[in-house]
């Protein structure tokens, strides 16, 4: 079946991808660390369900680009977009919350009608 097929390839995509990936992600004062899956602002650890991991290692790994919800529901949910769910929303505020609200400077923005980016204040 394609579904299958699908499922597979990007099995195999991620499997290729992780030989490359760094160890640590930065942006400003937050460090991702791949390999025991934690997370740190200012020094301080945030605990992240695994969806809301998913999805800021995704924004570190394209710090400073537009993502679409769509490229967001693919990577992060594995499914197609619906425009009918709020999912993406949702976890991008408990993201933030957990993220942003008590630091700054604010990383995670909106950008209307386009999708959400993680910007690095150091580098622009």
């Amino acid at each position: 079946a394609f579904s299958e097929l699908l499922a597979r390839v990007r099995t195999l995509l991620r499997r290729g991808a992780k030989a490359n990936s760094p160890v640590f992600m930065r942006a400003a004062d937050l460090e991702l660390d791949l390999l025991r899956r934690r997370v740190t602002r200012a020094g301080k650890r945030i605990d992240l369900t695994a969806k809301e991991f998913s999805l800021l290692e995704l924004l570190l790994r394209r710090q400073g680009e537009v993502l679409p919800r769509s490229l967001i529901a693919s990577q992060v949910w594995d499914m197609n977009f619906d425009s009918d769910t709020n999912v993406i929303e949702v976890a991008m505020r408990r993201l933030r919350v957990k993220v942003d609200d008590n630091f700054e400077p604010k990383l995670i923005r909106t950008v209307r009608g386009m999708g959400y980016v993680l910007e690095n204040p150091d580098c622009v």
